[in-house]
């Protein structure tokens, strides 16, 4: 595979990982009335930024930060990131439409690029619709999300937007005082990628942000899906980067390993709806689907349990999901089966992995492993 690694190096940092990022952690502090063993546990907002220099430092290309109501709001998070390094690229991942009006998402995007260079990348999504009827938001409809995208993309053109429509109504939005040389940040989609995600991703993103407890499997044939979207429409399938998050953990102890990786798949097999979509793209047996969902721990939870429990608390009912679901979709065990485990979504068609629920500095060894087997691919300088 081309491209894997710049040759590139600034401020003594390391050649850049192409197709290598990772996720920040940061903000759940569920765990901190409790003793924490693990660097997961509970991770401060000022670790989080910690994590994201420590990523550059590391050589991963990107950081995804994943925005939750409580200690985690993107901008703020992304610049201090930003103004502590000078290489790696931020992004979003995602950030809920719904809850931004698009002059708040507009001028996010235009001020990280105008700060901090073109490193900023706008994660989007539609949201959970649990937690924005709680706030008494909409899940928008796709065609709402893509037009959306279309009054941001107008407005960091300098144009004066009116609209009327799915996305809401806005008689009169301007940025009053864009600079129009300041590139505008890339828009990426968060999407499970079925059919109607997979038209949206085509039609209007330029990257997508695939979630993670996808099997490889389960990948490809997004993967064919999204590039036959584009194919449909007249797009060359090489301007959609797909990214897909995969759970890792290298080298870590198997108490810490199930936390991360099988007590993270209860959190999205327990939520209604997402957890048949994943088993039934994984090709799983639905059965075990029901017996994790029975568990005597769930009894009368009016909510899922992502926001009862923290993943530390929900060891009883992982012990329910099959290790192979977990060895299947996830990146565990030694640094070399870590490394065996990402070349497999590689194969897939993705274009770039992220690493998803340990630190940057837990990956380390990954990502040096990772930079010594991608050094056989040809190298270039940035691609897009």
């Amino acid at each position: 595979m081309t491209g894997a690694i710049t040759t590139v190096a600034q401020d003594g940092l390391p050649p850049r990982l192409e197709d290598l990022s990772a996720y920040v952690i940061s903000g759940r502090v569920t765990a901190k009335t409790r003793p924490t063993t693990y660097a997961t546990d509970a991770r401060t907002t000022a670790q989080g930024i910690q994590d994201g220099v420590d990523a550059e430092r590391l050589g991963f290309r990107r950081v995804f930060l994943s925005e939750r109501w409580n200690l985690k709001e993107a901008g703020v998070l992304l610049g201090a990131i930003a103004a502590r390094t000078s290489r790696i690229e931020l992004a979003s991942g995602i950030i809920t439409t719904p809850a931004r009006h698009p002059l708040h998402a507009a001028g996010l995007g235009a001020t990280m690029q105008a700060a901090f260079g073109p490193r900023f990348v706008l994660g989007l999504g539609r949201g959970n619709p649990g937690w924005l009827g709680g706030a008494g938001l909409a899940m928008p409809g796709y065609q709402a999300l893509l037009d959306y995208v279309d009054i941001l993309r107008r407005l960091w053109q300098g144009a004066e937007v009116s609209y009327d429509g799915p996305a809401g109504t806005f008689p009169r939005l301007a940025l009053e005082d864009v600079d129009v040389d300041v590139p505008a940040p890339p828009v990426w989609f968060g999407t499970l990628g079925q059919r109607l995600g997979a038209k949206a991703s085509a039609a209007g993103f330029d990257g997508v942000l695939l979630p993670p407890v996808f099997t490889p499997t389960a990948t490809r044939v997004i993967v064919d899906r999204l590039h036959q979207e584009c194919f449909d429409i007249g797009r060359d399938p090489a301007t959609l980067r797909i990214c897909q998050s995969v759970i890792t953990a290298p080298d870590l102890d198997e108490t810490e390993t199930r936390t991360l990786a099988h007590a993270r798949a209860v959190t999205y097999l327990d939520a209604p709806g997402y957890g048949e979509t994943l088993v039934r793209l994984n090709e799983w047996d639905p059965g075990r689907l029901r017996a994790l969902r029975d568990h005597e721990q769930f009894k009368g939870m009016d909510s899922v349990s992502d926001l009862r429990f923290h993943r530390a608390d929900l060891l009883g009912p992982a012990a329910l999901v099959p290790d192979e679901w977990m060895t299947e979709s996830c990146a565990i065990g030694s640094v070399a089966e870590c490394v065996a485990s990402l070349q497999r979504f590689r194969a897939a068609g993705v274009d770039e992995i992220v690493t998803y629920g340990s630190t940057p500095g837990q990956n380390a060894a990954l990502a040096a492993a990772w930079a010594t087997e991608r050094t056989g691919a040809t190298t270039t300088t940035q691609d897009a």
